[in-house]
């Protein structure tokens, strides 16, 4: 596997996941809004996009599996919001782990953030075991925060400092 800008050519796959229910279940917009022209449009922009960096999993044979983002960039304030979905498909079979290290090692290594943060529905208990299994810390849980299809619903917080990257880094070498 390995990371690499969004392309055309990733449109259709990208399309799949935000129309595939198993998907999009948590999903805070709603995804029926999206089109293949509003798609590339996303994509033309993210490639130039300074705040928001968006890259996508990929295959040995470059095939689209999955998205992963730092979003809301600062280096000033040396943040940035950590996203990632994958296709149903790309699911238990390493692309998130590989695309989580990859953004991980991007924003602490090369964009020298010192906090990577995210923000997840409380209710998604397979994102929050995966976050958690990366090394996330949680922060906290702001209730009632947010409506998602007309019901109010609560959002957990999470962190990653460069130290906390640097001491998992070094545990997982020690393995």
């Amino acid at each position: 596997m390995k990371i690499r800008s969004l392309q055309s050519k990733d449109a259709a796959f990208i399309l799949e996941w935000m129309r595939d229910p198993s998907v999009n279940i948590f999903f805070r917009m709603n995804p029926n809004t999206a089109n293949i022209n509003s798609i590339h449009s996303f994509i033309e922009k993210s490639n130039k996009d300074k705040v928001n960096k968006h890259l996508a999993i990929v295959d040995e044979s470059d095939e689209y599996l999955g998205t992963v983002s730092l979003k809301n960039i600062d280096v000033e304030a040396g943040t940035g919001e950590y996203a990632i979905v994958l296709r149903s498909s790309s699911q238990g079979i390493g692309a998130g782990r590989f695309g989580t290290e990859s953004i991980l090692s991007i924003g602490f290594k090369e964009l020298k953030l010192n906090r990577i943060y995210l923000n997840v529905l409380s209710e998604n208990h397979n994102a929050i075991g995966f976050y958690d299994r990366i090394g996330f810390v949680f922060e906290g849980e702001f209730i009632n925060h947010i409506k998602v299809n007309g019901n109010l619903k609560n959002l957990k917080w999470y962190r990653m400092m460069r130290c906390e990257y640097d001491n998992r880094k070094l545990q997982n070498d020690h393995i």
